[in-house]
């Protein structure tokens, strides 16, 4: 007799059933006015779940999936278990502060599988995961340089101790901490595990790892982040948190695997970004006058550009607090949610929450103010863009390498460019420069070579400042204080072009970026070029870290040659 294999069928049928429920959870949610969440697509966070009893939340069909202070993130199954209502009420007396969202049982299932890993992590290594805030605390007061985060590695190294693990978890964080690192890297190479930190955008190496020592860091890490730990072959990302004095420092993990091992790279989050005031962003005076009066409009499209790194996120924050009222509702969409915003309402994306969908469903939520972390595709910015037109303030990032390359970009995602000069208010670029250490930066005077670099950069500014003669420029030395780096903090390099008639003529006749950046100059908003500049007359940076980050000699060699082609971009069109 033949034999069938139903296996392909029951998996499909198995698919469209979980696809229906999803689908039934939103509108569900949508109901009975929550927001539908689905868990598969986030990190649960291994501190907001053990905040309910794994019985009690079974019983009530809840999981708590994230935390923050005494904030804390639950999704349910259904609003009207009595059990859950008693569950809420209890949480509400212990002072939580609840963000409710609706989701369905298959979420719930993956989420209450956490339990069991934190079950066995506590069974194996009890005591040894939680990190020591106060061994920490000590450290970051005596660990003042990488030299100091070395031999303090160096010499756990030395101990026959059961917690040597923890201890250089301990030394790497409080390192990290006291000297301001963004990121932490670990790295397995064939030769050995490197550990590198990230101070002010360059990475600096501090110490060679063992490799017993590296996998049994990994597998501490990984669990603490909400990890799997079997899995070895594929890329995971997860978050925690831990406290230090009033400071709650937040880690946001990434790993990737690789030919010889996995490798790590944490983001610490300096909660202090989210406070970041608009009047700390380095702005010249020009345009933090002309963002201040975007800002104040009830409506548009706010779009600020820059690689990865270059602090778009840390702008937009500044902005979102800048425009915060008690009356104003603001709701974001990020991936992740990075840092958070007290009275703001934060979503994050996830599998069946998109950029798309999520800023579909933001609309339908009555927002004043609307941040989408990133524009990706068609769907989200022609959405963006109809949302600006229709009543919001919509801020959110793109990447290009200059503001008026936002606009090219837009239209090659497939937006509809006879749209921007209805829905587009201004278009920010910015990059970050090193701040040279103000105990140990040195005044020189300028080289003829650098004299004459810096009049040919400025020669088309709007607002050209006074040069001295002789020019004195500063320098980085290197001292205690900074590391023996030179530099200590960075700030941003600002360009911008607002939306007016002869920008938007130029996108609808050639929207090329000279082309754009030819109708925007009597604007007579500086270029980056021009911002950066300024900052090195000041003698808040140096002219070489500025060259690093600003390719100077290509800026000019392309402002001064418009002319390749003047044809009409629309007699190219098909």
């Amino acid at each position: 007799m033949v034999q069938f294999d139903d296996t392909y069928d029951d998996e499909k049928l198995s698919e469209l059933r979980r696809a229906e429920e999803e689908h039934l959870m939103r509108e569900l949610a949508a109901s009975y006015g929550y927001q539908y969440i689905y868990l598969p697509g986030i990190t649960i966070n291994p501190s907001a779940l053990t905040v309910i009893d794994e019985k009690v939340a079974r019983e009530a069909e809840a999981v708590a999936f994230e935390r923050h202070n005494k904030q804390l993130n639950i999704a349910l199954h259904n609003p009207n278990n009595p059990a859950v209502q008693a569950l809420l009420e209890q949480l509400k007396k212990d002072n939580w502060k609840l963000t409710i969202m609706i989701c369905s049982k298959a979420s719930l299932e993956h989420a209450w599988l956490r339990y069991q890993d934190q079950r066995s992590t506590i069974a194996v290594t009890r005591g040894v995961l939680d990190i020591d805030p106060t061994s920490i605390a000590n450290l970051v007061k005596s660990l003042r340089g990488l030299e100091d985060v070395t031999a303090r590695i160096e010499d756990i190294r030395t101990l026959n101790s059961a917690r040597r693990v923890s201890e250089t978890l301990e030394a790497m964080f409080a390192g990290a901490i006291s000297l301001h690192a963004s990121d932490i890297h670990i790295e397995p190479e064939e030769t050995g595990i490197r550990m590198r930190f990230r101070l002010d955008g360059v990475l600096h190496d501090v110490i060679d790892m063992q490799r017993v020592i590296y996998e049994r860091l990994l597998s501490r890490l990984k669990l603490l982040a909400g990890m799997r730990l079997n899995a070895h072959d594929e890329a995971q990302d997860g978050r925690f948190t831990f406290t230090i004095g009033e400071q709650t420092v937040e880690v946001r993990a990434s790993v990737i695997p690789g030919a010889a091992g996995e490798s790590m790279v944490m983001r610490l989050l300096d909660p202090t970004v989210a406070s970041f005031s608009f009047e700390n962003l380095g702005l010249n005076p020009i345009l933090r006058e002309t963002i201040e009066e975007e800002l104040k409009r009830p409506n548009g499209l706010i779009i600020t550009t820059g690689p990865t790194g270059s602090g778009k996120t840390t702008a937009l924050y500044a902005f979102l607090r800048k425009v915060h009222t008690p009356d104003v509702k603001i709701i974001t969409i990020e991936d992740p949610v990075e840092y958070k915003l007290e009275d703001i309402v934060q979503t994050q994306v996830g599998d069946e929450y998109t950029f798309a969908s999520g800023l579909r469903a933001i609309l339908r939520q009555d927002p004043d103010v609307i941040m989408v972390g990133e524009i990706r595709d068609r769907e989200v910015a022609e959405t963006a863009l109809q949302a600006a037109k229709t009543g919001h303030l919509v801020f959110s990032t793109l990447h290009t390498n200059s503001a008026v390359g936002a606009f090219p970009r837009l239209i090659d995602l497939g937006a509809d460019y006879r749209s921007f000069g209805s829905a587009v208010n201004i278009v920010l670029g910015q990059r970050l420069v090193r701040v040279l250490c103000n105990h140990c930066k040195e005044a020189y005077e300028a080289s003829p070579e650098e004299v004459a670099l810096i009049k040919d950069t400025i020669k088309d500014h709007p607002h050209p400042p006074q040069l001295s003669d002789p020019l004195i420029l500063h320098k980085p030395v290197g001292c205690p204080h900074c590391n023996q780096t030179g530099f200590m903090g960075r700030q941003g390099l600002f360009e911008a072009v607002r939306m007016d008639a002869a920008v938007e003529e130029a996108i609808l006749r050639d929207p090329r970026e000279h082309i754009i950046a030819e109708a925007a100059a009597p604007q007579g908003i500086p270029n980056m070029t021009h911002d950066g500049v300024e900052k090195v007359l000041a003698g808040t940076t140096s002219l070489p870290e500025l060259i690093r980050v600003v390719d100077l000699e290509n800026r000019r060699q392309h402002a001064a040659t418009p002319e390749a082609g003047e044809d009409d971009f629309a007699d190219h069109i098909v």
